[in-house]
């Protein structure tokens, strides 16, 4: 087996959206209209799924400035390449935050987002929902606030822990990390010890993007349970690749680990996130297994204080971590134990 040395590569950040064909105007207004772009829509509409609508991946890169044309805002994220749906390239821009109504009362938020093409016209729009759809639901639209749709994005895309979370420290102690503070010095795979810049922390409603997955005690040989936000990737060292895939250092996210019994995803309540940041993107160890800290793009900034990201530019720079494993690697019902054994063998 030839292994394959790592890359310092950009992470892509990966959504699962719906087309907006699929999400229609079941009573109101614009009756049997898809859901366009914020100008075309009129509160009080009522939206229904589409029956055996699919959500489908949609991964962005890097986002590069691009000029504002009319009212939607810039800058533009890109499609990646690999994403399962859009093309390549094209540019990707956030339009606005909706929030809807469900027929007993409870809101639920979801964000339009308009792919373009090099030509500026719009190839297709999709409806990134921030709570899961039901079936044959009608869900009445409520609010369209384009300002807060960043920050939404963002937090839906940070690499948070959990509270209770046990971090290691430069001198091996192992500290929750609601107890750390900007100052500490924190045991890093790549940099050794590097001191700890900023931490944020959020307490979001733990639905659909904010759902916490929880990885039981020594499923990747971790010590204790490791709770983390759906997009936080896992660094995993083979000593014996087990899943073929011809490299050593590999990431893996969380969401795409979930089995169902030794990595599940809780849904309800409450749930409190904490991001860490370094002056650069490092991997760091939570609960005895490696895991990457805040990396701020142009996806995530809005999480972080201006004086911050100010002062910490160097955060967005692109290091050697490892490739990064597609859900389609990951879709064996044994890949959290293979994963788990080709790291100890």
């Amino acid at each position: 087996m030839t292994f394959q040395s790592p890359k310092a590569q950009m992470p892509v950040q990966h959504f699962q959206v719906y087309m907006a064909e699929d999400f229609r105007v079941a009573h109101g207004v614009n009756e049997g209209d898809a859901l366009g772009v914020a100008d075309e829509l009129l509160l009080e509409d009522i939206y229904r799924l589409r029956p055996g609508a699919r959500a489908g991946r949609l991964a962005l890169s890097q986002p590069q400035p691009v000029a504002q044309t009319g009212t939607r805002p810039a800058p533009a994220f890109r499609i990646a390449g690999g994403s399962e749906l859009g093309a390549a390239g094209h540019a990707l821009h956030l339009d606005a935050l909706l929030t809807f109504m469900a027929p007993h009362g409870e809101t639920l938020e979801a964000l339009v987002l308009v792919e373009t093409d090099p030509a500026g016209l719009i190839a297709a729009t999709y409806l990134l929902p921030l709570a899961p759809l039901a079936p044959r639901t009608g869900y009445t639209l409520v609010t369209i606030d384009r300002d807060k749709a960043r920050a939404r994005l963002a937090q839906s895309a940070s690499v948070s822990f959990t509270r209770s979370t046990r971090i290691t420290m430069a001198d091996g102690r192992q500290v929750p990390v609601e107890e750390l503070r900007p100052g500490d010095r924190i045991l890093t795979k790549d940099s050794g010890p590097q001191v700890l810049r900023w931490i944020g922390r959020q307490t979001l409603r733990a639905v659909g993007a904010f759902a916490p997955i929880t990885i039981a005690p020594g499923a990747l040989n971790n010590t204790g349970p490791l709770t983390l936000s759906p997009n936080h990737r896992l660094f995993v060292y083979q000593r014996t690749d087990w899943l073929g895939t011809g490299t050593r250092e590999v990431m893996v996210r969380a969401i795409n680990l979930v089995n169902g019994t030794s990595v599940v995803q809780s849904a309800g309540g409450f749930v409190e996130y904490y991001q860490l940041l370094f002056d650069k993107h490092e991997i760091i160890y939570a609960e005895g297994i490696a895991a990457e800290s805040l990396f701020v793009d142009m996806t995530t900034r809005p999480v972080v204080p201006e004086a911050v990201r100010e002062r910490l530019a160097g955060s967005a720079h692109p290091v050697e971590m490892g490739q990064e494993l597609s859900p389609g690697e990951l879709s064996r019902a044994d890949a959290v134990e293979l994963l788990r054994r080709a790291s100890s063998c």
